[in-house]
């Protein structure tokens, strides 16, 4: 005869474990967003242009940091231990296109104006050289508008922050329930 209090504990212990690999990345993303947020308000404070750089740089990277622990926080709770996704693509593989942070995550980036998309920008802009500019001269004062890059705005900065925080929050309370 099957005694099925044991069941349910061992049921529960797995469920209790699955949180605790989980729960790990969460406080790992937690830690490099709060960094970041440390690092914008050193930037703030600063008036040398070398440490505001470095510290919206170094902000920008620990957010991307954060990103990728997301994904691996997700293949996590879906049984893919000691996998590290590098980009949404890899995470959609692995979990497949219906599992439900696949589908939200796929729909950011459709969507110009989210923490997702701005990441990416982000991303973009930070693996690129500085656009060259061009010198002035009497012979060619031409105004002219230059693409300045994605908004790196300390607001700007901060407002992901607390989007992603917000999201892998939501996605360890979901997963904490099953």
């Amino acid at each position: 005869m099957v005694d099925w209090s044991d069941w349910n504990l061992i049921e529960r212990f797995k469920a209790d474990a699955r949180f605790l690999m989980a729960s790990q990345w969460h406080t790992q993303i937690s830690q490099k967003l709060y960094l970041a947020k440390t690092l914008l308000a050193h930037r703030e404070t600063t008036s040398n242009p070398a440490e505001q750089e470095a510290a919206s740089q170094g902000a920008i990277e620990l957010i991307l940091r954060a990103r990728v622990m997301v994904l691996t926080l997700i293949a996590e709770l879906y049984q893919h231990k000691g996998t590290t996704p590098s980009n949404l693509a890899n995470l959609t593989t692995l979990i497949g296109p219906d599992a439900p942070e696949a589908v939200e995550l796929e729909s950011l980036t459709r969507q110009p104006a989210n923490w997702w998309s701005q990441l990416d920008q982000l991303d973009r802009a930070l693996g690129q050289p500085p656009a060259k500019k061009k010198s002035v001269s009497d012979d060619n004062i031409i105004a002219v508008s230059v693409d300045t890059g994605p908004d790196r705005s300390t607001a700007m900065l901060q407002n992901i922050i607390t989007a992603m925080k917000l999201y892998a929050d939501s996605i360890a309370e979901r997963h904490q329930e099953w």
